[in-house]
This record gives structure tokens, C-alpha cells and sequence, in this order.
């Protein structure tokens, strides 16, 4: 694993130009997935990618996300296609991950109690659908719908014709999500925004709405602390509040 490691880190095409970063970050991820998956159902002992560590590092993108408003805009423009409606909804309110949507099934979802269970993830790898492991093992989760997304589910899942409980719901590709996110966001007059940064609107919507950071990683599959670091700018200050309470404490003595 570390002779192929740093065979990738040492390539130099032609030009003499090396892979980047990200592209290294993005293909050791996507090995870890495939041989977490092997660890867990094929017997491989370890994720040798895991064990080895690293390579790149991910290109930090301006964090970008709809308010709740420019969100139910581009919704409402996205009726029309029924599929990419309620694929779209799913990213929204309950934050996963793209590839976690596309690798949903029937079997996924309990609606009688609101309960969507995450357990795999899909990539499309050399021309194949592949089914993985979770990008980290706080991926695997169960996140509580809200009633209108499940009976959003329930109706769409009658409309699919014999649909088997291990087919996949959303046959589409990301190419197709992305295409779809353009011509939503040009039809409602909403500024264009990445796929992922809808898993961004989720969360910036839940610290709005007061909830603490270890809930929101348990929704979404995160550390509590990614989330305080990477969000940090979105929580209200508690410092005022801090200072006037030591104030009190100090003045009661």
C-alpha cells in the first residue's frame, strides 16, 4: 500500500505535472470505501489505504448554502420532474451525503416510526455502479424524517413501478443531480450552489434553529467537534453571555 501510495504522490505526466491534491485525497478516499467494504462483509482483515494513512489534502471551497427561503424556491420549480423533487428533498432536510441518496433503497426506510437508516454509499467507478461503506464509520445512522418528507416518501415510493426492497430509488447519476441543481437554481432566481452545500443548508439551518453541535453530528455523521470547527462562524456568540455570568459569579462572593 505505501509502494503504491507513493507511486501516486511520485507520477509526473508528460508535462512533468503532478496529480493534485484533491484528485489524491479523492482517490484514497474512494479506496478506503471500497476496502472498508471488504473488511466488513468479505473478511479482509484491515483497510490497508486506512492503515497507510493519507495522501493529499482536500482543496477548502468557499462554504456556500440556501436559507430555508431560496431553498423552498428552488423546490417549488422542481415539481415538474417528481424524481429529482424528492431526491432533492432528501438532501435538504435530512443532510446526506450524494452519494448516500443515490445508493438509498426501499428497505432503507421505516415509515411507520419516520426512520431513514444510512448503512452505504454509491460511487460509479470505470463504467460500474459500486456500493460501498459510509464515508467514516459515523456515517452509519438512522435520522428521524420529518412527517411531510415521510409521507414525500411513502407517495413516491407507490409511484415506482414494482420497486424491489434492495433497488435502488434514485437511478440517476450525479451528472444528472448537478444539471438538475442548474436548471432549478436558474428557473427560481437563486444563486447556483454545489450539491454538498445542500448538506451545508441543513446544518446552518439547525444551528439556526438552536440545536447544539453533538445533535447535529449525530444527524448528519460527524464528530461534534468537525462541526463546531467548521461551523464556528454560524453559532451565536455565547462570549457576552459568558462574561456577564462570571460578572455575577464574581459579585455574589
Amino acid at each position: 500500500m505505501i509502494a503504491w501510495q507513493n507511486e501516486m504522490l511520485n507520477y509526473r505526466d508528460k508535462n512533468g505535472k503532478a496529480y493534485s491534491p484533491t484528485y489524491l485525497k479523492t482517490l484514497h478516499g474512494q479506496l478506503s470505501a471500497i476496502l472498508n467494504h471488504a473488511v466488513r462483509f468479505y473478511g479482509l482483515k484491515s483497510n490497508a489505504a486506512a492503515t497507510a494513512g493519507c495522501m493529499g489534502s482536500e482543496k477548502h471551497k468557499e462554504m456556500l448554502f440556501w436559507t430555508k427561503e431560496e431553498y423552498l424556491k428552488f423546490a417549488e420549480v422542481m415539481m415538474d420532474k417528481p424524481q429529482s423533487y424528492y431526491a432533492f428533498e432528501v438532501l435538504y432536510w435530512c443532510g446526506i451525503r450524494e452519494g448516500e441518496l443515490l445508493a438509498l433503497t426501499p428497505a432503507d426506510f421505516d415509515l411507520d416510526k419516520g426512520l431513514l437508516s444510512i448503512t452505504k454509499s454509491y460511487q460509479r467507478l470505470k463504467g460500474r455502479d459500486v456500493i460501498t461503506d459510509p464515508k467514516t464509520p459515523k456515517s452509519v445512522r438512522v435520522i428521524q424524517m420529518p412527517q411531510f418528507l415521510t409521507d414525500e416518501i411513502r407517495d413516491y415510493l407507490k409511484s415506482l413501478y414494482k420497486v424491489q426492497p434492495d433497488q435502488r430509488i434514485f437511478e440517476v447519476t450525479k451528472s444528472y443531480l448537478h444539471h438538475e441543481m442548474d436548471r432549478g437554481a436558474k428557473a427560481a432566481g437563486v444563486k447556483r450552489i454545489r450539491i454538498h452545500d445542500l448538506r451545508h443548508s441543513h446544518v446552518s439551518l439547525l444551528i439556526e434553529m438552536g440545536f447544539s453541535a453533538l445533535a447535529i453530528a449525530d444527524r448528519v455523521g460527524h464528530e461534534s467537534v468537525d462541526i463546531t470547527y467548521k461551523y464556528a462562524h454560524l453559532f451565536p456568540s455565547k462570549q457576552q453571555e459568558m462574561a456577564q455570568k462570571l460578572n455575577m459569579e464574581r459579585k455574589e462572593r
